[in-house]
């Protein structure tokens, strides 16, 4: 009798663990709410990093600028992460090839292919071309069983129609230099990665993973930064090309790479993804702020169906 009463109570135990969970990973409106807010944070911080990587083009090797932003990436969160790391270093060993797969196409990959495009294309262009991404952010969920409904893929097809048009200067028929094509294989990146952030092991701590990719992805990318200086030469550290690295490094990666995983972990890719159609509008905001770029009515038109469409993929 006193076995099946442990037992009772075991099981109760463990169908009150499994229902805790499921709400957990299943967040109300207002859980919603806030990673549709952390996803809009990311976007905005990684609308400017496209004009501090345009800024540094003339003055930093891609590669270089990429390997010190990661540098500066790990010793900015290492303050709130290391102790996390340090705990769950058996966890991290045990997730090595994810973690590393993951590091390459959201960290290593990614992000030099970033910076190789700021010397031959626009910031403008980058941001309008890295919209892209959340097509196949959105693909790769349905391929992994996640229904987009029907509201959020017309949401999704208005905002891409828009980014269209924006590109092509009001005709649907884009306008690429040639600089353009390293964006759209970021593009590709971001979104891969975007989608293994979906199958991060649940119990490896947030902070824990971040550190882990971006001391991961700082030893992806030496090999190279050696390669670079050797060939190139290194750069003459300005206070302008100084605060970029800062930007890029802190903000770009460090703030931004939190609240994007952190939103995905609690909205999913697709629906961070269409959040993320709002680069375009972000990237022109800040060219009028910082350049004094001006925005005619085909571009605000345009503008207006990216966040009508994020309005509509964005809600539940």
């Amino acid at each position: 009798m006193a076995v099946m009463d442990r037992a009772g109570t075991g099981t109760q135990q463990t169908q009150q663990t499994q229902a805790r969970t499921r709400t957990r990973l299943a967040p109300g409106k207002r859980g919603a709410g806030v990673g549709v807010l952390l996803a809009l944070l990311a976007t905005v911080v990684w609308s400017g990093s496209f004009v501090a990587t345009r800024g540094m083009a003339d003055s930093v090797p891609p590669v270089q600028a990429v390997f010190w932003r990661w540098v500066i990436a790990a010793v900015a969160v290492s303050p709130f992460a290391a102790r996390q790391a340090w705990r769950q270093r058996a966890l991290i060993r045990r997730h090595l090839g994810y973690t590393a797969l993951a590091t390459l196409f959201g960290v290593a990959l990614y992000n030099t292919l970033v910076h190789q495009a700021g010397l031959t294309t626009s910031a403008s262009n980058m941001g309008m071309i890295m919209a892209a991404s959340p097509v196949v952010m959105a693909l790769y969920s349905r391929v992994g069983g996640e229904r987009l409904g029907a509201r959020r893929t017309f949401g999704m097809l208005l905002a891409a129609l828009g980014v269209l048009l924006l590109v092509g200067h009001g005709s649907p028929v884009p306008d690429f230099a040639a600089g353009d094509l390293w964006m759209f294989a970021a593009a590709l990146s971001f979104a891969t990665y975007s989608a293994l952030l979906r199958r991060k092991p649940a119990e490896l701590g947030g902070l824990a993973f971040l550190l882990t990719t971006f001391v991961l992805g700082t030893l992806m990318l030496a090999p190279a930064y050696a390669v670079s200086v050797t060939l190139q030469g290194g750069f003459a550290l300005t206070p302008g090309t100084g605060g970029m690295l800062l930007y890029v490094g802190v903000m770009s990666s460090a703030v931004a790479f939190f609240a994007w995983n952190k939103a995905v972990s609690v909205i999913g890719a697709a629906r961070a993804g269409v959040v993320y159609y709002l680069q375009p509008v972000c990237v022109a905001g800040l060219g009028l702020l910082l350049l004094g770029e001006r925005t005619g009515p085909a571009e605000l038109g345009c503008m207006a169906l990216i966040l009508a469409g994020v309005s509509l993929g964005a809600r539940r």
